[in-house]
């Protein structure tokens, strides 16, 4: 499926533009980014190790995501219960996640609780427990999600594709593992997951909130002192495959799922703010998009199609997605393919006018509270972005011109190599 892209993210209201991003160095020599607000006694901190499942052992595919799914399940002292009591009694929230490019932890926690929760969340980043009750139950609850995703078309649909698009790599098989390779994981096996991902070469942390830099900086040797130097080494860079054509898959239901992909662009590409714009008009995330236009609002054939520029630490590619009827299946493709042609040729002025208003001031309402802007923060970091860009980005995008959209449109979109995947009972 479409992975959800960090840039969107940060597209910036005014509001955002005027925090202060400060950039903080510990002792130990941990970097983060910092929005200090000490107006509600309340901080957000979230941490992102690069590498995600990605780094799974080969046979040992599910590992990195089992492991991370443990983080919360014990730490020194402390066994699975013991954990969530003191968690629940600090008033703290602690999640922890992983996808094939990053571990991700998340704490939120209140002033007057501060030093006990970083205590806690650093027992589990540095010393999780791995107990053989708690194994067993998360085993068994992960086991469970990929019987499930047997049964669901969406899941099949989006292992289809990866495997088309990837091949052997990383990206290519679900990160969740199969019932054997997560059947046969041992202990050593979590050990050696949280050993290769969880290493301070491959961090990046921000805070927001009532926190000054230097106890963010005291928090940060506290947190992650403790962790290896560096960790496995990252995956390989991997060549998008766009074999074009229709891949089938029945499936019983009323509705067929239909992925579609083709090579996209990467973040540093001086041509990506335009195609951004590109993707937008295609089918980005509003009503007014040509293939939301002819597909739902001309022909009734979906409640809803979207697309999106997907980047990955080691890919890119863009992306869709529509359900339909099964007997809709063959025109909704054709109507895709004759979109994806049609913006090739170019959009006008007016699009590209309308675009530009809703990219730059429609996003305030994603910069709502220190949660967000924290996860905001190391979302910039990955991408390689200076501190000051919310106060740019905005005139990046509003410097497009047509004549750059209308080039990009062509280098991009590709229609003779548009890929699909479909899962169903419809025939395409």
């Amino acid at each position: 499926m479409i992975r959800v892209l960090v840039f969107l993210a940060l597209m910036v209201s005014p509001a955002f533009a005027e925090i202060k991003i400060q950039e903080v160095t510990s002792k130990g020599g941990i970097k983060a980014w910092l929005v200090e607000n000490h107006d509600i006694a309340f901080t957000a901190l979230d941490i992102r190790f690069q590498g995600g499942s990605s780094l799974d052992a080969p046979g040992k595919r599910g590992a990195v995501n089992l492991m991370t799914a443990l983080l919360e399940e014990g730490s020194g002292a402390l066994d699975a219960q013991g954990f969530a009591a003191a968690r629940d009694g600090l008033a703290a929230d602690f999640r922890f996640s992983s996808d094939v490019d990053g571990v991700d932890v998340s704490a939120r926690f209140l002033t007057e609780n501060r030093d006990q929760a970083l205590a806690l969340l650093t027992g589990a980043l540095t010393a999780p427990r791995f107990d053989a009750p708690a194994v067993e139950r998360v085993r068994g609850q992960v086991l469970q999600i990929i019987a499930s995703d047997t049964k669901d078309p969406e899941a099949i649909a989006g292992d289809l594709l990866n495997t088309a698009a990837f091949g052997d790599h990383p990206y290519g098989s679900n990160p969740n593992g199969t019932v054997e390779s997560v059947t046969a994981l041992t202990r050593d096996d979590l050990l050696a997951a949280w050993k290769g991902t969880m290493a301070r070469d491959r961090v990046y942390v921000a805070a927001a909130g009532d926190i000054t830099p230097a106890e963010l900086g005291a928090a940060l040797d506290q947190l992650l002192g403790g962790l290896p130097a560096k960790g496995a080494p990252l995956p390989a860079d991997v060549a998008l495959q766009v074999p074009g054509g229709v891949q089938t898959q029945a499936f019983p239901g009323p509705q067929t799922t239909i992925l579609f992909w083709q090579k996209g662009l990467r973040f540093q590409d001086p041509d990506y703010f335009a195609a951004t714009i590109v993707n937008e008009i295609l089918g980005g995330g509003g009503f007014s998009s040509r293939l939301m236009d002819e597909v739902r609002e001309k022909r009734g054939l979906t409640y809803g199609i979207g697309t999106g520029l997907a980047i990955y630490d080691h890919a890119e590619s863009l992306q869709g997605s529509v359900a339909v009827a099964n007997d809709k299946v063959a025109e909704t493709i054709a109507v895709i393919r004759e979109v994806w042609a049609g913006l090739a040729k170019g959009v006008s002025q007016q699009e590209l006018d309308d675009t530009k208003t809703y990219m730059t001031g429609s996003y305030p309402l994603k910069f709502d509270g220190n949660g967000r802007i924290a996860g905001i923060l190391v979302g910039m970091q990955m991408l390689g972005l200076p501190v000051d860009y919310p106060a740019t980005r905005n005139a990046k995008v509003e410097a497009v011109t047509l004549e750059d959209v209308n080039r990009v449109a062509a280098r991009l979109l590709t229609p003779e190599a548009l890929s699909f995947v479909v899962v169903g009972d419809g025939k395409p």
